[in-house]
């Protein structure tokens, strides 16, 4: 209907921070319309933080798309027999069992067909298809809802933070004016502060996602070392140097290393499944441009590095959003966005 717009919330509730994205659709295109962050002072203090944040941001809808990670979330990429849909669905329970460490009970699951990647030539492999299984420990889904309903909000979408990253370069490259090359294999490397997203992307569809428990607060508790200082003063420095750069590159060298050689490992895994190169990487999140990333990782991949903000080719409503504060924080954003870029599924 003419006129007609919805909004949705991105809420990615971080281990060190806690960031909202909002987006509204008008008529085919979305627009910024709210943006909020805050520290994590206390685990037990979540709710009462998201609730400030949100009053102080502005955000008015009550409509919440949000996202889970870590040890208690699997991500399977895994080949079955080829079926319908429906025949999926019901196999998918007497399947997941090989490949979780939960009982099928404790979980939440879902899968999705992959779409063929083009590169079988025939004979066996035409019967087999390859699926994307997800495993949600029930629990962890209780958590993030509990928290959400008792603000009254309104959850609309439980998502990964892997594929919400996926989903906000998709968005990027919908609302950018480069053409993009639908065969190129693109991986995706968000650093956080406890854990390393990386997305293997090809034509918008993962082919591969891990997490890697080495990130920002590695970096920071280096520089904290090699300069005798505590962790609050090394994060500062971690994000402004002040003349120090050679020494924190130094410091971060043998942790930079460490991280370049678990992704390379899986851009390895991913090129040996489908004997395909990943051709570029794109890196977010809040450590992001800390120096020396570009040019070890550089090094370590062999591959153009690409630093991407998931907020740009987007419309802000500046009267409603801090703009310069919002691209002070746009690496950290690319979950939040992609989660809310979920409105326009629905």
């Amino acid at each position: 209907m003419l006129g007609k717009k919805k909004s949705l919330v991105g809420l990615d509730i971080g281990s060190n921070e806690i960031k909202a994205v909002e987006l509204t659709q008008f008529g085919d295109h979305v627009k910024i319309t709210g943006f909020g962050h805050a520290p994590i002072e206390a685990k037990d203090g979540i709710r009462d933080t998201i609730a400030e944040m949100l009053k102080r941001s502005g955000i008015r809808t009550r409509r919440v798309a949000t996202s889970v990670s870590g040890r208690a979330v699997i991500v399977r990429y895994i080949n079955m027999t080829k079926m319908s849909d429906d025949e999926l669905k019901s196999a998918l329970r007497f399947e997941a069992d090989k490949y979780i460490p939960f009982q099928v009970d404790e979980v939440v699951l879902d899968c999705a067909r992959l779409p063929d990647f083009g590169e079988s030539s025939g004979g066996e492999g035409e019967k087999e298809m390859k699926v994307l299984l997800v495993a949600v420990k029930q629990t962890l889904i209780d958590e993030h809802l509990q928290i959400i309903q008792s603000l009254g909000l309104v959850p609309t979408v439980v998502d990964v933070d892997t594929f919400a990253l996926g989903n906000a370069f998709e968005l990027n490259t919908l609302h950018s004016p480069r053409v993009e090359d639908e065969e190129k294999v693109i991986a995706l490397v968000d650093i956080g502060s406890v854990k390393t997203n990386i997305n293997i992307i090809k034509n918008n569809t993962s082919y591969f996602s891990r997490e890697v428990y080495l990130a920002g607060n590695d970096f920071t508790e280096s520089i904290a070392r090699r300069l005798s200082t505590d962790n609050v003063e090394a994060e500062k420095l971690k994000l402004n140097p002040q003349g120090k750069e050679e020494a924190i590159e130094e410091s971060i060298l043998p942790t930079l290393d460490d991280l370049g050689n678990e992704i390379h490992l899986s851009f390895d895994y991913y090129e040996n499944q489908y004997d395909r190169e990943v051709d570029e990487v794109f890196i977010s999140g809040g450590s992001a441009k800390i120096v020396g990333l570009k040019t070890a990782f550089e090094k370590a991949f062999d591959r153009r590095i690409h630093f991407w903000d998931p907020t740009d080719n987007l419309e802000v409503k500046g009267d409603r959003v801090d703009v310069q504060d919002m691209k002070g924080h746009s690496p950290q954003l690319a979950v939040a966005v992609g989660l809310a870029s979920r409105i326009l599924d629905r």
